[in-house]
């Protein structure tokens, strides 16, 4: 969604009851019950052959390290399948609202960070499918992956239910509320402690106190005190830790270190200025989480004032998982669409997030650990999941109300019981054909079809 190439009437205005109304008609195109039932699409892609289709451009000796991480549970499954689930989305029907989409919007890519003034936030943290598409797409993701997290946590059914249902209803209210309020409020809507407060996840609010706790002391230097050291020569280097953490060729570091440049121009001048203070001193290759393994991903040490350490991550982004399903031309350059996405989507974003490329691939380039944190939704009590649930459907209709007219959003959701039992049986239905595939890619292991370690 290229909010720079859009075309405005700036001289005509719509009134909020119009454009609720707007929303309420497009009912009359898909109706809320449209959205309950999940069926295979013709020429879906059997797992191997989904394995192998994305495994194409990733680091060959890591793609059975990327199985083996699908094969932990069938929410890990999930959580690496962001394109087999878009191939199945692409012929249900929609409202036709447009949003940009986080793209892989699960339960656990919901996270803390810190803001530039030092404050914790919570948001969706991870962009790699960002593009603009039907807003149902993230929602069925997000409400599917609570099914999946609960079952592995030993969730009952019905608690699994209450949290998807209340995911949904969520969400909707979230939607109106913002609908109601002045465009600058609801564009700087920022969640935090007393958003769970206002949403009734109190039993949440101990989980995110001790995740935020941890998260203001996940920075650059504490990764530096644990994974870099320091010779009689004054060389600062990366200690090796393999296969998560393992040195690069000097070619390499040297054409991730060139790549600094190309990201400054992505900068506002007054971050660049601020990061070319830096002097690199070691470039090490770092395993990235369960989606991306096999993609490329550096870390750049830098030093700063004195004995100040910076750690950048320079991680390769390909093509929306979604794109193809979407209709979306390949973007003109990865990282930037995920950049752009990511700014769109977040209240707030890393301030030294940028795009550059390395060796004829797109990266996007972004502080390490900047007071990152998380709360694992599959380890979660059905108390704490229900509240989860609240948290995640508030966030991410706070995400897409970001980029698109939400008066629409909340009046195609308005009344919206029927939406939310129907959202709950999607949820349910995609989470069990995931098992399914989850299932088949363990027998795709055995047969040989597909290697892991």
């Amino acid at each position: 969604m290229d909010v720079h190439r859009q075309r405005t009437d700036w001289r005509s205005w719509t009134a909020p009851e119009d454009a609720h109304a707007h929303g309420r008609a497009l009912r009359d195109i898909a109706d809320h019950a449209v959205h309950r039932d999940h069926a295979p699409t013709a020429g879906r892609p059997t797992i191997t052959e989904y394995i192998r289709a994305t495994s194409a451009g990733r680091v060959p000796s890591l793609i059975p390290l990327r199985v083996e991480r699908m094969l932990a549970s069938p929410f890990s499954f999930f959580r690496g399948a962001a394109g087999l689930m878009a191939h199945d989305l692409a012929d249900d029907p929609t409202s036709g609202i447009t949003a940009q989409l986080c793209g892989d919007a699960h339960a656990a890519n919901v996270g803390l960070f810190g803001r530039k003034d030092g404050e914790i936030v919570i948001d969706f943290n991870d962009f790699d499918e960002t593009a603009p598409g039907p807003w149902e797409w993230d929602v069925k993701r997000l409400a599917t992956s609570l099914v999946l997290a609960g079952r592995v946590a030993g969730v009952s059914e019905k608690h699994c239910r209450s949290a998807v249902h209340d995911t949904v209803e969520l969400y909707r209210r979230a939607a109106a509320a913002l609908a109601a309020q002045p465009f600058l409020d609801s564009w700087y809507a920022l969640a935090d402690e007393k958003t769970l407060r206002r949403i009734g996840s109190h039993d949440l609010i101990d989980e995110l106190q001790d995740a935020a706790a941890k998260a203001r002391k996940n920075t650059s230097a504490k990764a530096a005190a644990k994974w870099t050291r320091r010779d009689g020569n004054g060389d600062w280097r990366f200690v090796a830790d393999p296969p998560t953490l393992t040195p690069v060729s000097a070619e390499v570091a040297d054409a991730v270190v060139a790549g600094l440049d190309e990201y400054t121009t992505t900068l506002p001048d007054s971050l660049a200025a601020l990061i070319r203070r830096y002097t690199v001193y070691d470039v090490a290759f770092r395993v990235v989480g369960t989606g991306s393994v096999g993609l490329r991903n550096y870390l750049v040490l830098m030093r700063g004032n004195g004995d100040e350490p910076m750690i950048l991550q320079v991680k390769q982004a390909i093509g929306s998982a979604l794109a193809p399903y979407l209709g979306l031309a390949p973007s003109r350059h990865e990282g930037e669409r995920v950049v752009r996405g990511s700014r769109l989507v977040q209240a707030d974003t890393d301030v030294l997030l940028g795009w550059t490329s390395v060796q004829g691939r797109d990266y996007i380039v972004r502080q390490f650990r900047n007071r990152k944190g998380k709360i694992d939704p599959s380890a979660l009590s059905h108390h704490d999941l229900d509240d989860y649930g609240r948290l995640a459907g508030a966030l991410l209709a706070r995400a897409h109300a970001r980029s698109l007219d939400v008066r629409v959003l909340a009046g195609y959701c308005s009344d919206g019981e029927s939406l939310d039992e129907s959202l709950v049986r999607y949820a349910f239905s995609y989470a069990d054909q995931t098992e399914r595939d989850f299932e088949e890619l363990g027998r795709a292991v055995r047969r040989g079809e597909v290697r892991v370690g």
